[in-house]
């Protein structure tokens, strides 16, 4: 059985067993100082506990404070990511108005290039022109003695040199356009390399930063582990800090009841002879389905159930450590279970695992012994009842993590513990 699904707990002590007890006044002494010694010991480890408990509770803290920074980081990195994203999806509105200016300066550039060539065209037919008159340049002789006049001469002359700058402005405004046309590409080509630069570094970041994320998601779901790791081994903690807590209380009771032991062993023993009337009364009385209660043997202990063993101690592959802590018995119909020795209940409880499930302490000699019956249908003693051998504390019953009705049945030498390491087999004190 799984150790966190123990919830029960054990020991204390057991007292008012006359048969069991001595009289003498040093066996009296002998057995408060072995109690006051478990209680010590229960002492010490709920003290070791505790500081087991503050450890993990330091642990849980310290992870939660990594958790938390982890949180204000993702929560930074979310609002860097869509900023990102906005300055990615404005790059990307630029570069498409880029794209349009660069569309608009093609229109602008083919209208340019249309008047470069109709200004080609003219310088071509005025070259034309000036061959034709017989040069590469105007021949003044030519201008000077074909005038009428001198008035026509200064006309002459007029007209050649205007012809002359016009040519000149002509190849000015050519070499400005074409300046022009150089200018405007470069800066638009430049302002949409510029653009499609920040877009890809910010593509970059995008990227690193979701990486980031993604290893910061996964620290934090190591983290989360983790916590829930300790926070299940301090629940483990607190769940035998609980079982300790009843053992000092049930051994306090014990060490009570043990200075009154005496002047109960009279009224015990009176009860303990009505009881097995009662029990020898019920085991003949009762029709075919239901069975009796198993003989009272002598010794300190006895058989807790009549049946058949179904599972016996020690390694069980299909358990959860691979390890059965106890004996099965297994019978059919409505069968009673007793208190398999004289003890107190520490515990009377319902378990997810254990199902119906009663704790008894029984202490002999000064020896605490611990005996634990689970999976009952029903319990008829609650907790810190003073119990003796033989009388009927449940009936068998498949409550919990059972298959099929049976009795399991633990024992302990000295107090329960939740792993287990003092589980004996019943059939070293109990004959089945």
């Amino acid at each position: 059985m799984k150790r966190r699904s123990l919830l029960s707990i054990t020991l204390a002590s057991v007292l008012g067993i006359g048969s069991v007890l001595a009289y003498q006044s040093d066996a009296f002494a002998s057995k408060l100082s072995d109690l006051q010694n478990q209680k010590k010991n229960v002492e010490s480890k709920s003290s070791t506990i505790k500081s087991d408990i503050n450890e993990k509770d330091q642990g849980i803290k310290e992870i939660q404070g990594k958790q938390n920074t982890l949180e204000n980081e993702l929560a930074s990195l979310d609002i860097k990511i869509a900023t990102t994203d906005e300055q990615i999806q404005e790059k990307q509105q630029q570069i498409k108005e880029a794209q349009q200016a660069i569309d608009k300066l093609k229109t602008e550039i083919s209208v340019l290039k249309k008047r470069i060539e109709e200004r080609n065209q003219l310088l071509d037919q005025r070259a034309r022109a000036i061959q034709t008159n017989g040069g590469s340049s105007v021949n003044f002789l030519d201008v000077i003695l074909g005038s009428d006049s001198f008035a026509d001469l200064l006309d002459r002359m007029s007209a050649v040199t205007t012809l002359v700058n016009a040519d000149k402005q002509i190849i000015e405004e050519q070499k400005k356009d074409q300046a022009e046309l150089e200018k405007k590409q470069a800066d638009v080509e430049k302002k949409l390399k510029t653009l499609e630069e920040m877009q890809a570094k910010l593509q970059s970041m995008k990227i690193e930063m979701n990486q980031q994320k993604a290893r910061k998601n996964q620290i934090m779901k190591e983290l989360g582990k983790q916590k829930k790791q300790l926070e299940n081994d301090k629940l483990s903690l607190e769940e035998e800090q609980s079982i300790l807590a009843a053992q000092k209380s049930a051994i306090e009771k014990a060490i009570k009841l043990e200075k009154d032991r005496i002047a109960e062993q009279e009224r015990l023993a009176k009860q303990r002879q009505r009881q097995r009337q009662q029990q020898s009364q019920h085991s003949y009385s009762g029709g075919g389905s239901s069975s009796g209660t198993p003989p009272v043997s002598s010794g300190s202990f006895m058989r807790p159930a009549q049946g058949y063993i179904s599972s016996e101690f020690g390694n069980r592959s299909f358990d959860a450590d691979g390890f059965h802590s106890g004996i099965d018995i297994a019978k059919g119909g409505t069968v009673p279970i007793v208190a398999a020795g004289d003890g107190v209940v520490t515990r009377s409880y319902f378990s997810s695992s254990y199902g119906n499930a009663i704790f008894i302490t029984h202490s002999v000699n000064g020896q605490i012994y611990t005996t634990v019956y689970a999976h009952m249908s029903s319990r008829l003693v609650g907790d810190s009842t003073p119990v003796h051998k033989g009388q009927i504390i449940g009936y068998m019953g498949s409550t919990g993590q059972a298959y099929g009705q049976h009795l399991h049945f633990e024992f302990y030498v000295g107090p329960w513990t939740a792993s287990h390491s003092n589980a004996v087999n019943p059939r070293n004190y109990i004959s089945f």
